[in-house]
């Protein structure tokens, strides 16, 4: 399978504005960002996002 490119990727992004719209892909984005993120630090046994005692919290 060959790597996608410019024109591919245009049309992954049209896709994505007609599927969500301008406003929501932000947050789409982090959303999807934040699960690759807690995935990658789930494999790794990263326990360092986990709220201590001594943090207060908001």
């Amino acid at each position: 399978m060959r790597s996608l490119g410019v024109p591919e990727l245009v049309i992954i992004l049209g896709i994505a504005v007609l599927l969500f719209g301008g406003r929501k892909i932000p947050e789409v984005a982090k959303g999807l960002g934040e699960g690759i993120r807690n995935f990658k630090n789930a494999l790794k046994g990263d326990d360092s996002n986990k709220p201590t005692d001594d943090k207060k919290q908001a």
